[in-house]
C-alpha cells in the first residue's frame, strides 16, 4: 500500500487529469479514507491549475490582430438587432489550452525531478555516513591489531599459560603488558554452544574478592581465538589468575559455568 509521500507524487497529475485509472483509483480511495494532508494538497493543486492561465506574460497585439478586432466590432455594430448567441467552448483559442497544458506538465515534471534529486541526495548522505562509520571501525580494528602485535612481541610482556580443564585439553596463551593490556590467543578452540560466548575473568589476589568479568569472544570457524583486553579490571600485581568460562551471550556478572581454561599470574 502506498504511503502519503508516494501519494503526494500523484497529486499534481491528478489535478491535471493525467493519472492512469489505477493510480487515480488508489489516490481517490486514499482521499476517501480521510487523510487531511493529502486532501489539502489536492485542493492546493487544483487552485494552482485554476491560476496557471493567469501567469502568462502581457503582450502587445499585432497590427493584424488589431485589424481583425476592428472588423469584429463593425460586424457586431451591423448585427445589433440579431439575437446574440452565447460563446461556445471553442471561443477560447486552442493555443491557450495547449500552453496551459504544457505549463502544467512542466510544473509536474519539475516537482517530480526535485523530489527525485532530494531522494538521491538523502541516499548519498546515508551511504557516506555508513562508509564513515565503517572507516572508523576499520581504523579501530587496525589500532587494536597493532597493540596486539606489540604485546605479543614485546619482551617485557609477561607470558601466562592458560591450561584447559576437563574436556578442554588445549592450552591458550596470554601475554600481559603493563601499559598496553592483555592479549589472549589460541588454536583449535572448541566453539561455544549456540547463544554462548567465552568470557575472560581476572581473579584478584585479595582474599574473598570476587572474580572480575572482562571481555567476551567466540573463536572463528577454524577454532582460532585472539582477544585483546585494553583495560583489565585489575592491575597485574593485584591479579592472582586469569580464567575463561562459557557464558550466555552478553556475558555474566558472576561465573555461571565451570572454568574451561585458567592460568596463574606469577
Amino acid at each position: 500500500m502506498k504511503n502519503c509521500d508516494q501519494f503526494r507524487e500523484l497529486i499534481e497529475a491528478y489535478a491535471l487529469g493525467a493519472l492512469d485509472p489505477e493510480d487515480r483509483a488508489a489516490l481517490e480511495a486514499h482521499l476517501a479514507a480521510g487523510c487531511p494532508d493529502c486532501a489539502k494538497a489536492v485542493e492546493e493543486a487544483r487552485w494552482l491549475v485554476c491560476q496557471l492561465a493567469y501567469t502568462a506574460p502581457e503582450a502587445t497585439p499585432s497590427d493584424m490582430l488589431k485589424g481583425r478586432l476592428m472588423q469584429t466590432v463593425r460586424a457586431e455594430a451591423q448585427s445589433e438587432r440579431k439575437p446574440r448567441m452565447l460563446p461556445t467552448k471553442n471561443a477560447i483559442p486552442s493555443w491557450l489550452w495547449v500552453g496551459v497544458a504544457a505549463l502544467l506538465v512542466f510544473s509536474v515534471y519539475s516537482a517530480w525531478t526535485t523530489r527525485r534529486l532530494q531522494n538521491e541526495i538523502r541516499e548519498a548522505n546515508e551511504r557516506a555516513a555508513t562508509l564513515g562509520i565503517e572507516h572508523g571501525r576499520v581504523l579501530e580494528q587496525l589500532a587494536d591489531a597493532k597493540r596486539e602485535a606489540m604485546i605479543m612481541m614485546d619482551p617485557t610482556s609477561r607470558k601466562i599459560a592458560l591450561w584447559g580443564e576437563h574436556a578442554h585439553p588445549e592450552t591458550l596463551e596470554a601475554k600481559w603488558h603493563s601499559q598496553l593490556g592483555v592479549c589472549i590467543v589460541g588454536d583449535k578452540v572448541p566453539m561455544p554452544s549456540a547463544n554462548h560466548v567465552l568470557q575472560v575473568w581476572f581473579i584478584p589476589k585479595k582474599e574473598g574478592a570476587k572474580p572480575m568479568p572482562s571481555a567476551m569472544v567466540r573463536p572463528d570457524a577454524n577454532g582460532k581465538l585472539m582477544l585483546y583486553v585494553s583495560a583489565p579490571p585489575e592491575s597485574m600485581d593485584d591479579t592472582k589468575a586469569i580464567a575463561i568460562t562459557e557464558e550466555p551471550a552478553g556475558g555474566s556478572g558472576w561465573p555461571t559455568m565451570p572454568i574451561l581454561w585458567s592460568g596463574k599470574v606469577t
